[in-house]
């Protein structure tokens, strides 16, 4: 039973097995049609017809790929017209065409798009490079090989790793050739470079050698020497043969080629010697293939196909490898339920009427399913991965960057959208994270045109005859920095001569002009001089022009070649000595900190001196009386009475130190004060002015008015000044009397107004880092040139002299110009202080613990009650009285006496040392009864 239910089974399963494979193979026809488009004889379509061709055969003879199913090309010629184009294309749609290989052109496709939304049949473009074919406004439209949005990265990307600036673009003036310029110009704005000059070729056959000729002369008189050439291989070879005729292909020029220029060469060499001459030192783009056996297998059948006598190059690669594409779509639409049928567009008949036979034109009804399954694919060609992102462009994008030299050309490295410009295969750097770092930007030494391996500085000034108009400051005032020769438009001055020395160290000349700015009765605005260089009035701007923030965002300035910042000048006041004048070398804290330490130290020393020192005995008015005079006579170390105990000397050795060291800084600051003149301000920097609400001036024409509104100073306290004797008479006359407390301005100007004005100081610090500049373009590289050269003027010292030469003034005297020097302040003196402060601390308890260990030797019988508030009264009693208690000196042998002293005065000495011994004596009897 259970044999013949597995019998029945399989005989169900191969039954239905069959069933639906039959239904399968079945629904899939013999032959589908697809057509192609290009233009047969052109560099590219004659490659790709028999790549294209062989492509059909390998797809025919692989059965695994449609399962039977043959695929049959028809090609149509469009000859570069987009009116061929169109009508080919509309000849494809009566014959029920599933999808198109093609078309070449950008212009085709653009036109023959339209055609291929409306009928739903996929085109699949191996050459319309123009990156404006977009998927939004064509959906049918797949391009099989990158756009020229990446090819254009590319070239912006090797522009701004030489470091140039400013290219010149000559394109074909079609949809390619200009959407392609478009988009080099949007890629080389990323990076602060620009399209100086661009100029389009007439497209097919209009153009002629005149035509060409009289543009390269126009280019040849611009600045620029990087021409980036985007045009098709008829017209660029002219190109270059002509730029060869006119030498603009020697050294100094930089050309570089889009892949059109890589198809000539792959595909047409050896090219004749008088090509390759014309071509020598280009640079040239080609789409990047990766390395592979089944290319290399492929490049060997080809060269058995042409004999050799047709290279194959990129184009030929990808229209292979759109066969190949589009056969795996057809297959994928097979398996899932395509079915090829068309019907008519009702709206064409009844819009368009019979006399064109449009209702021959059909539309292909499973279209949009193909079209996703070409969205999906994913395999391996010629090319490399064929795969689609999401704004259906191949992934991977990526070129080679070639150097045409001698009778071929080199590879010096590759560019990929993943890592930039390298010298490894982007195929090796997938495996690696992407590094877009400038650092890791390389390519390998290239032959430039002139056969030199030194980079081509990449501009030169256009000789046209034209001169550089240079906007020069007219001043009124400080004319020691720019002025303008009476009766002449030459000017002088310590900015002039830094610009003419910097222009003679440049390795060209430099044809320029000065134009004054200014009427020379007041100080221009030098941001109205700026501002004019952007307004393209003048072509660079020399003179004492300050480099801000506001300036920087308009031009580029030059290395600064003077240092200049705001300071703050002020009228000085003589300040006289006056009848208190001995008070001033010290402030307030000092004199009473050093007054306090005075009264301290008396005290300390009288404490540990009182039970060994006879000196430091006596009633206690003699006692107070010994304590001020001990200490006040120290300041002058006229002390009389000795210390004979360790601690005592300790502490006042160290205090005579800090006495002295006390002395000598008054001595030297009250000096100063009475024999040196001394001036002073109420205001002391930027922050006390701005505190205060007095009137501040300023220069015409500077900066520092807006630079004080951002400090938040009104600008009614504002007040503009034109010269050097405004200064002095504002300063002068004060606010009281309708001057200015200030004048704020910048530092080379102060320095030249105070050589000749004693009066007058800087107060506080430069509180603005600037410097004098020369301004520019933005991103002209003439400012490079000059920046380096300034570098070199400071280096040499040539700057120095020059700065000596016109602003070695002769300065006020020291001695009438002294500022007034700060008080001796306690921070000044205060290590002293601690360091006698914990002698005293330390000595004193030293002396303490003696004290204590003697109170406790006392015995316990002494005390006069057993209560515990009379045994504490007593113990302080007693502690008072062994600190009051006279030591016995002929005992311990510590009492000096003084071999110097009369007779007389060891006989008072020891009588009251007696009667001293005697009170001390009936003190105890009277205790001891007590």
């Amino acid at each position: 039973m259970n044999l013949i239910w597995f019998i029945l089974s399989l005989f169900l399963y191969f039954g239905l097995s069959t069933y639906g494979f039959s239904k399968n193979v079945s629904s899939r026809p013999a032959v589908v049609n697809i057509g192609a488009l290009f233009t047969f004889e052109s560099t590219i379509g004659r490659v790709a017809k028999i790549a294209i061709e062989e492509a059909v055969k390998d797809v025919n003879s692989n059965s695994s790929i449609l399962h039977g199913t043959k695929l049959a090309v028809t090609m149509q010629d469009s000859n570069c017209s987009g009116f061929f184009g169109m009508v080919g294309a509309l000849q494809f749609m009566e014959t029920d065409i599933v999808a198109i290989i093609g078309p070449q052109s950008s212009v085709v496709a653009h036109i023959i798009s339209h055609v291929a939304n409306e009928l739903q049949v996929p085109l699949l473009s191996f050459g319309a490079s123009d990156p404006t074919l977009s998927s939004l406004q064509f959906p049918f439209f797949v391009r099989t090989r990158q756009s020229d949005l990446y090819q254009m990265t590319a070239v912006a990307e090797v522009v701004d790793y030489y470091g140039w600036k400013d290219v010149i673009a000559i394109f074909i003036d079609d949809d390619y050739g200009r959407n392609g310029v478009a988009a080099l110009d949007d890629k080389l704005a990323e990076r602060r470079c620009k399209i100086s000059y661009k100029q389009g070729i007439s497209p097919g056959s209009e153009v002629n050698r005149g035509d060409i000729m009289d543009l390269l002369i126009k280019v040849a008189l611009m600045e620029s020497r990087i021409i980036v050439l985007h045009v098709n291989p008829d017209s660029g070879l002219m190109v270059f043969s002509v730029a060869q005729y006119l030498g603009m292909m020697g050294n100094g020029f930089v050309w570089i080629a889009t892949d059109w220029l890589s198809s000539v060469l792959d595909s047409s060499a050896p090219l004749p010697p008088e090509t390759m001459d014309s071509i020598q030192g280009v640079l040239v783009l080609r789409q990047h293939t990766p390395d592979s056996d089944r290319k290399k297998a492929f490049f060997s059948r080809w060269k058995r196909l042409t004999g050799g006598s047709l290279g194959l190059h990129s184009y030929g690669l990808s229209a292979y490898d759109s066969v190949w594409l589009l056969a795996h779509a057809i297959d994928a639409f097979f398996n899932q339920g395509g079915v090829i049928s068309f019907s008519n567009d009702s709206r064409l008949q009844s819009a368009l009427g019979d006399n064109l036979h449009l209702e021959a034109m059909n539309i292909f009804d499973d279209g949009i399913l193909l079209l996703q399954c070409i969205l999906q694919s994913n395999l391996a060609g010629l090319t490399g991965p064929i795969k689609f992102n999401s704004d259906r462009s191949l992934i991977l994008p990526a070129y080679d960057i070639i150097n045409v030299v001698g009778t071929g050309f080199r590879r010096i490295g590759y560019w990929s959208n993943y890592s930039g410009l390298s010298v490894v295969a982007p195929e090796t750097l997938y495996a690696m994270p992407p590094n877009h770092s400038s650092a890791n930007q390389q390519l390998y030494s290239v032959i430039w045109p002139g056969e030199t391996l030194l980079k081509p500085r990449g501009w030169v000034f256009p000789n046209n005859g034209k001169q550089l108009k240079i906007g020069v400051p007219n001043r009124a005032s400080y004319r020691a920095f720019v002025s303008r020769v009476r009766g002449s438009d030459m000017f002088k001055g310590f900015c002039i001569d830094v610009f003419t020395a910097a222009v003679n160290l440049l390795p060209y000349a430099v044809p320029y002009r000065f134009v004054p700015f200014g009427n020379g009765i007041e100080n221009p605005s030098y941001t109205e001089l700026v501002n004019m260089i952007t307004a393209g009035d003048f072509d660079a701007a020399v003179g004492d022009i300050a480099i801000v923030t506001n300036r920087t965002k308009i031009v580029d300035f030059t290395q600064p070649y003077a240092s200049s910042g705001l300071v703050v000048v002020v009228p000085l006041k003589k300040k006289n000595s006056g009848a208190w004048a001995f008070l001033r070398p010290f402030s307030r804290n000092m004199w009473i900190v050093s007054a306090c330490f005075f009264v301290l130290i008396g005290t300390v020393v009288w404490i540990l001196e009182h039970r060994t020192n006879d000196e430091f005995r006596g009633p206690p008015k003699k006692q107070l009386m010994t304590i001020l005079w001990f200490s006040l006579s120290t300041m002058f170390f006229a002390h009389r009475e000795n210390t004979v105990s360790t601690l005592g000397r300790m502490v006042l050795i160290i205090w005579l130190f800090v006495v002295l060291i006390i002395n000598s800084s008054y001595t030297a600051s009250l000096t100063s004060i009475l024999t040196v003149q001394h001036l002073s301000s109420p205001i002391e920097g930027i922050e006390s002015l701005k505190m205060s609400e007095e009137l501040i001036g300023y220069q015409v024409g500077s900066f520092a008015e807006h630079y004080l509104e951002e400090l938040g100073i009104s600008k009614s306290r504002l007040v503009a000044l034109g010269s050097p004797d405004a200064y002095a008479l504002a300063l002068q006359r004060g606010p009281e009397k309708g001057g200015v407390a200030a004048i704020v301005d910048e530092l080379p100007y102060i320095e030249l107004f105070l050589s000749s004005q004693c009066k007058f100081r800087v107060v506080g610090q430069e509180f603005t880092k600037s410097g004098w500049g020369f301004a520019f373009p933005r991103d002209s590289p003439l400012a490079i040139d000059m920046s380096t050269a300034i570098l070199q003027l400071s280096e040499n010292g040539d700057l120095q002299r020059i700065h000596d030469k016109w602003l070695m003034q002769s300065t006020c005297s020291l001695e009438s110009a002294e500022i007034e020097s700060n008080q001796l302040q306690l921070k000044s003196f205060w290590g002293l202080f601690l360091i006698c402060g914990m002698a005293c601390f330390f000595a004193l308890v030293i002396y303490f613990l003696q004290i204590m260990q003697q109170l406790c030797r006392t015995g316990p019988s002494e005390s006069i009650s057993t209560g515990p508030n009379n045994s504490i009264s007593g113990r302080v009693r007693r502690l008072l009285s062994l600190m009051d208690e006279k030591v016995d000196h002929s005992n311990s042998g510590s009492k000096r006496r003084k071999v110097e002293r009369s007779l007389s005065e060891i006989s008072n000495d020891s009588e009251l040392v007696s009667r001293r011994q005697t009170g001390m004596t009936t003190g105890t009897h009277i205790s001891s009864s007590n």
